[in-house]
């Protein structure tokens, strides 16, 4: 597997585009992803049980699985608007399937943003039309920018691979920054792929990539009510077609598992008011989902969040969350370990150097490592510290 450029756009046959149209005062705020070929569509979403018009919309038109084009606006959800925001978010992909001479339901549609206002359509529509119009395969990046909100930095990976004899790109971006918490993870995903995968094994790669990748991340704890991934296969790159479990499956999974990875890991370091990028890795647990929970609850818990931000060497934190996550483990064998460092031992305190622990919580990116010696399964998280700065962006994001 190797790292390529283009992002949302490596894999062939896919174009995109990133307009501003006024939503965001002057910032990119439309973006339009299309696909030449048709494709295969699949989804995974919210398990909020508030969810937003434009994520309704999808949801019902993915039980086709197909899909040709995404539209997605930034600055509002369209969430909580009733009967008006269904037909806003219809007219979205509608106007989409116009221009681009598509079905309706081969268009999916998806907003991000403030919730509980209505879309402004005068601004979105015509928006809508000037990102079709400089759709191309170079689009990518100004895509990327128009799907965010509070990130910092836009957010895309691709990579290829070999599969059946041809090479296969994977390619993806999405946004997110705040309410972000697992459970689907709260974000908009979007992977591209030009390999010819069937519906199913489609599906059952993209659930298995976003559980050990966007449900393994967390920056506050709010599961929004827009989150969702969507991944589309053209089959352009004339592979046999995957439909099954198999060495060809796992190469495709992996590729897809990796992107998904690397994308979750920008969304954990771009958390609103980070400076820190946590990796907690749980090993020797007795079983995958033990490591799991212990490892969502250690990157979830405010304390350790705080303590990290602070950098204070609070290994009582971290212990104390790996013990009401629900894991099964036994609290005098774990070991802790700060990077390379090791402060805890059998479950108790044990000599280390501060100094050096302090120096270890000034990097940007703290791996933290907890061994339960309880089986042989592990799991990794990724959450950001907590800093003043979050409180002050929530404080008046709305206004």
């Amino acid at each position: 597997m190797q790292k390529v450029d283009g992002g949302i756009t490596a894999a062939r046959g896919y174009l995109a585009a990133g307009v501003a149209a006024g939503i965001k005062n002057g910032k990119r705020d439309v973006a339009v992803l299309y696909s030449r070929e048709p494709a295969v569509a699949a989804g995974v979403f919210t398990t909020n049980r508030v969810k937003a018009a434009p994520l309704l919309v999808t949801m019902g038109r993915l039980k086709n699985n197909r899909a040709r084009a995404v539209v997605v606006n930034s600055g509002n959800a369209n969430a909580c608007n009733g009967s008006r925001g269904l037909a806003d978010a219809a007219a979205m992909a509608g106007e989409t399937a116009r221009l681009l001479g598509l079905p309706e339901d081969e268009v999916l549609v998806s907003s991000t943003g403030v919730i509980g206002q209505p879309l402004p359509m005068a601004k979105i529509i015509p928006g809508i039309q000037r990102a079709v119009a400089e759709l191309s395969p170079g689009g990518g990046a100004d895509a990327a920018r128009a799907i965010m909100t509070t990130d910092l930095v836009p957010k895309e990976y691709a990579v290829k691979v070999e599969i059946g004899g041809r090479e296969v790109i994977v390619g993806g971006m999405c946004k997110g920054s705040g309410m972000i918490h697992p459970n689907m993870a709260t974000m908009l995903g979007f992977v591209t792929t030009d390999a010819a995968v069937s519906p199913a094994a489609l599906t059952r790669a993209l659930r298995q990539a976003v559980d050990d990748s966007f449900n393994m991340i967390t920056v506050d704890g709010d599961t929004s009510t827009n989150d969702m991934v969507l991944l589309l296969a053209n089959g352009a790159a004339g592979n046999p077609e995957i439909r099954a479990m198999g060495a060809e499956y796992d190469l495709f999974l992996a590729a897809i598992t990796e992107v998904c990875a690397r994308l979750a890991m920008a969304v954990a370091q771009d958390g609103e008011g980070a400076t820190k990028l946590l990796e907690i890795r749980v090993r020797n647990a007795f079983s995958r989902e033990d490591a799991r929970r212990a490892a969502r609850a250690v990157a979830a818990s405010s304390l350790v969040k705080a303590a990290f931000f602070g950098e204070d060497a609070n290994w009582g934190r971290i212990l104390c969350a790996v013990g009401y996550s629900g894991a099964r483990f036994q609290p005098e064998r774990v070991d802790i370990f700060l990077g390379p460092l090791q402060v805890a031992g059998d479950g108790c305190s044990l000599p280390f150097s501060e100094e050096r622990a302090a120096e270890i919580l000034k990097e940007d990116h703290i791996i933290v490592n907890i061994d339960l010696k309880d089986g042989c399964d592990s799991a990794t998280a990724w959450g950001c510290d907590l800093s003043c700065d979050y409180v002050r962006i929530n404080g008046s994001y709305r206004t």
